[in-house]
């Protein structure tokens, strides 16, 4: 989803009221004519109002709250739920986990737990969906935003969702407006109100009988992508003995 130009003119002018656009992109790390191009097209990225937020020390989701588009980012943000913050947590974090509970590994009771690598990671996109699809959460996303339920999956399975349609997801799910926008990467944990901890918390709260649950189905689901990706190379593979 892109943004008005005018609008974000407006939003700019309140932030940064005396700033050229040499200034804003020098201070934001954006280059000139990529934000030139924008505002000739009248089309701004949402990556663009979120990378000068972050020059300005505005938090992006208050900036981007102030659009239209995102109106359901302004006031207090619902806090995530349980499922939500553990879908953040990366695959090796969780079988580190599993390794550090007292149930496999006695001598482990009573250490710390290893620190988890930070939000997003591999699969955190289709992760996020699956935590907080009740079976027709696509179904309702694809009804209301008019996209297709294949192009939907197939941004899943490359672990990327656009800002609009993770809103569409969020509220077709019934869950806070900015876990997806955690799980694609587009703001922090940190800006979308998280406490600090929360992902650790949440992990640790699970039994370990859930907890190793979660790890084979986290396993099952990279086995299939490992085996997909064996099969297209031996194609390619293939392919190429055949051209000579």
């Amino acid at each position: 989803m892109t943004l008005p130009a005018k609008a974000f003119q407006r939003w700019l002018q309140g932030i940064a009221p005396d700033a050229s656009t040499a200034d804003v992109c020098r201070i934001s790390g954006i280059k000139r004519t990529t934000l030139a191009q924008q505002l000739v097209r009248g089309k701004v990225s949402v990556s663009t109002v979120v990378s000068i937020s972050r020059a300005y020390n505005v938090n992006p989701l208050s900036a981007l709250a102030t659009f239209e588009a995102y109106q359901d980012l302004a006031g207090p943000q619902v806090p995530p739920t349980r499922c939500e913050l553990v879908s953040q947590v990366s695959t090796p974090d969780i079988l580190r986990a599993v390794l550090a509970r007292p149930a496999m590994e006695p001598a482990a009771s009573g250490t710390a737990s290893p620190p988890l690598s930070a939000a997003p990671h591999a699969t955190s996109v289709k992760n996020w969906v699956d935590a907080i699809d009740d079976g027709e959460v696509r179904h309702r996303v694809s009804a209301a935003t008019g996209v297709a339920p294949q192009n939907y999956s197939a941004q899943l399975t490359a672990n990327r969702l656009s800002p609009e349609l993770a809103l569409a997801t969020a509220h077709a799910a019934g869950v806070g407006p900015a876990g997806g926008l955690v799980a694609t990467g587009l703001i922090t944990e940190e800006e979308a109100g998280w406490p600090p901890g929360a992902r650790q918390a949440a992990l640790d709260s699970l039994s370990d009988g859930d907890l190793t649950a979660l790890a084979g189905d986290r396993l099952q689901a990279l086995g299939k992508v490992l085996r997909r990706q064996e099969q297209d190379q031996a194609q390619t593979e293939k392919i190429w003995e055949n051209l000579g």
